[in-house]
This record gives C-alpha cells, sequence and structure tokens, in this order.
C-alpha cells in the first residue's frame, strides 16, 4: 500500500526511509492520490495536525485507509495527537504513535499495521 508523508523537522522522513521506498511518497500541495494509502505525519503546536497534511487531505481524504503520527513524549497527553484528530475525522484507524524518528521496533509495528490493512482491504475486495 502507499504511504504519504509529511515531515517538518525531518523525523517522519527518517520513519519511512527505512520502510519499501517504491511504496513512499512526499505530500506537496499538487500531490493528487488516485489510489488507497496510509498517512504518515506529525504534530505539531499543542497537538495539532499539520496544515499541509490537512489540506493534502482536503483533497485527498477519500483515499485515507490509516494513519500514524510522530511525536515527542515531552508533550504527555499531547503526544502524537495529530494522528488522534486525523482518525477522528476521516473515520481510519490510527496505526500507531511513535516519538520523533522512531525506533527499528516501531518500523516493525508499523508494517505489520499496514499488513493488517492491506488484509482488510484484500478481504472486503474478494467478498
Amino acid at each position: 500500500m502507499l504511504i504519504a508523508y509529511d515531515s517538518k523537522t525531518g523525523n517522519v522522513k527518517r520513519f519511512v526511509n527505512k520502510l519499501d521506498p517504491a511504496t513512499v511518497v512526499q505530500v506537496s500541495p499538487e500531490l493528487d492520490m488516485d489510489e488507497p494509502f496510509i498517512l504518515v505525519t506529525y504534530t505539531t503546536g499543542f497537538g495539532q495536525a499539520p496544515q499541509s497534511t490537512m489540506d493534502f487531505l482536503d483533497t485527498n481524504g477519500h483515499w485515507l485507509r490509516g494513519v500514524a503520527s510522530s511525536g515527542n513524549m515531552n508533550w504527555g497527553t499531547r503526544y502524537g495527537l495529530a494522528g488522534d484528530h486525523i482518525s477522528a475525522k476521516y473515520d481510519v484507524p490510527l496505526l500507531m504513535k511513535f516519538e520523533l524518528s522512531g525506533t527499528s521496533k516501531d518500523v516493525e509495528r508499523f508494517k505489520w499495521e499496514v499488513n493488517q490493512i492491506v488484509h482488510a482491504n484484500t478481504e472486503v475486495d474478494s467478498a
């Protein structure tokens, strides 16, 4: 499944660089999706989703199948909150939150979560 990502400081980019590069695209104003995707984004401000991510989703949100968000645990309850907001707004699963650029264990968990989405979509398509 395609992974779209938005990165400000490079943490999310470092995270997705650990994935298959053929399945990764960076969010940009001109990016127009034509297939389902998983979003990986960062949390900004006091727990908000980045404006660039929300602008991208305004156009492409109908293809969104799940979201993961980066954050910093120093923010306590606001840690990775962008993912919660996007999950609720687009009624998609919050696959995970990871701190900064994530660990190798986070990457493996993300791959597993994406695989669950792919299999769920395959079962629906074949029904």
